[in-house]
C-alpha cells in the first residue's frame, strides 16, 4: 500500500531568542524571521483526495504565530528567567517559556503542535512526519519522527 505526502510552508513571524549557555554572541537576545516547512503523510486520502486540507491549516498557523510572532522565547532553565518574567509583567516583552530554545527546539515544538492539531482535525488519518524551520535563508534545522 502506498503512502501519500504533501507539504506546507508557514511564516511563523519575527521572534527573539537567547542561548544563555553559548560562549558566542548568541548568549545575547537576538532575533530571526522564522519560516517552517511541514511534511504531512497519510496512508489514505480524505474525501477530496487530499492528504490534508490546506485551508484547514489556518488554525494551526494561528497557534504557531501566537507562539513566535513578536515574542521572546526563553528557556525554562535560563538563569535570567525571573528577570524576563519581570520585564514581561511590566509590558516590556511578550515571553514564551520553552523547554529549550534555538532552531532545533523550535522545529521540535512545531512538530508536536502540528501532530496534535492533525490528530484532532483528521482523527489520526494524517500526521506530520517532518518539520524544517529556517532562522534565515542560510540556517535551518529539521525535526523528524
Amino acid at each position: 500500500m502506498g503512502k501519500f505526502q504533501s507539504t506546507k510552508i508557514i511564516d511563523l513571524g519575527s521572534c527573539a531568542f537567547r542561548q544563555p549557555k553559548a560562549s558566542s554572541h548568541c548568549k545575547f537576545i537576538h532575533g530571526y524571521r522564522l519560516k517552517a516547512k511541514f511534511w504531512f503523510d497519510a496512508q489514505e486520502l480524505d474525501i477530496n483526495h487530499w492528504v490534508v486540507d490546506f485551508g484547514s491549516l489556518k488554525a494551526l498557523k494561528k497557534k504557531l504565530v501566537r507562539q513566535f510572532d513578536h515574542t521572546t522565547c526563553i528557556a525554562i532553565d535560563d538563569p535570567l528567567l525571573e528577570d524576563f518574567k519581570y520585564l514581561a509583567a511590566q509590558g516590556g516583552m511578550d515571553i514564551r517559556i520553552m523547554d529549550g530554545v534555538g532552531i532545533e527546539k523550535t522545529a521540535e515544538w512545531c512538530h508536536k503542535v502540528a501532530n496534535s492539531f492533525l490528530n484532532d482535525s483528521t482523527g489520526g488519518r494524517c500526521r506530520c512526519v517532518k518539520v524544517e524551520v529556517w532562522e534565515h535563508e542560510g540556517n535551518s534545522a529539521i525535526y523528524e519522527s
